[in-house]
């Protein structure tokens, strides 16, 4: 039967039949999805031009796809048509690494390298003017979502410092014997992926605070907004531990007690949290959205803590139309 099927997939594809996939898969609950089953869903997307809805659907098998070339290869395609170059050049030099010399993953990299060039800034030697219109014009598209994983936060541009109530948020590295703290009094193991990131900037507003959303029933969002990430600590107003940290928000707006706030959203409208449920308090925790206004209705985002910081995009993907329903 499983086999019938993926051969199915193959023949409309090789068809252009891509809406016959998406249907074909989108028919079978998510749990019974498997790696395959995903990579056919997210490959008929992307060439639907649904670029958003095709990164959603690889980065929850990000895990199983890291040594996979076509895993990166598809999800660079999806961030390059969404110009989001600087993942784009992340994915497809891993797929480069992966499967060496390929001409398509050669040819997109020349093509994000060119980009990421002339959106750089020429600068005027000294004493020698630079001719008007000589200068590359950096491009005005819709901002990337930088990513904070594999390098310093700020380095990439992850964060926006700057931004008003940051000083709320931010505070210095955390001790390992303050995490030990912050985790006993949550009761729950904070993933290493985000200790990694808070021992690099311990909290903060991202440049990049939307996250778009697969919902599956009407009234579900396309896209969520984060204020902030709520660093390790006790003393700043949105820290975990903090004055309006993770227990107070669940103590008093009725939030779920099954994981950790770790991002409160604009207007109190719901809060993004760390759900234990699937692992165990010392598990890895899925990342999902909790609606306040839906009866706490809490809708999946991502599959762990990594996965949701690669895929929050900038606020002009919904105001340009880059984002996709």
């Amino acid at each position: 039967m499983r086999e019938d099927l993926l051969e199915q997939l193959e023949t409309w594809h090789e068809e252009d039949e891509f809406e016959q996939i998406v249907d074909a898969i989108a028919d079978i609950p998510e749990e019974e999805r498997d790696y395959e089953l995903v990579s056919h869903l997210g490959r008929a997307m992307n060439n639907l031009e649904r670029y958003e809805e095709a990164v959603e659907q690889f980065l929850t098998v990000a895990e199983e796809g890291q040594d996979d070339p076509l895993w990166h290869y598809r999800i660079g395609l999806a961030y390059y048509y969404l110009d989001r170059y600087e993942e784009a050049l992340q994915a497809f030099e891993a797929a480069d690494k992966l499967d060496p010399g390929d001409e398509d993953t050669l040819e997109f990299l020349d093509s994000i390298r060119q980009k990421l060039a002339e959106s750089e800034p020429v600068e005027e030697p000294a004493g020698e003017p630079v001719p008007a219109e000589s200068k590359a014009e950096p491009v005005v598209a819709a901002a990337p979502a930088a990513s904070a994983t594999d390098a310093d936060p700020d380095s990439a541009g992850f964060w926006d410092d700057g931004a008003e109530g940051a000083e709320h948020y931010i505070s210095g590295p955390p001790a390992d014997d303050l995490i030990a703290s912050v985790e006993e009094s949550l009761v729950f193991k904070l993933p290493a992926s985000y200790i990694e990131m808070m021992k690099q900037h311990n909290g903060g507003i991202p440049r990049s605070r939307c996250f778009p959303v697969r919902g599956t029933e009407a009234g579900d969002p396309d896209h969520i907004t984060i204020s902030g990430i709520m660093g390790i600590g006790r003393e700043k107003r949105f820290s975990l531990c903090g004055p309006e940290g993770s227990r107070h928000i669940i103590e008093t707006d009725g939030y779920p007690e099954f994981g950790v706030v770790i991002c409160p959203c604009p207007s109190g409208s719901g809060v993004v949290m760390l759900d234990y449920r699937p692992s165990g308090n010392d598990g890895e925790p899925e990342v999902v959205y909790v609606d306040k206004e839906r009866n706490h209705k809490a809708i999946k985002l991502a599959p762990n803590f990594e996965a949701f910081i690669r895929g929050l995009v900038h606020e002009n993907a919904y105001k340009t139309g880059l984002a996709q329903e």
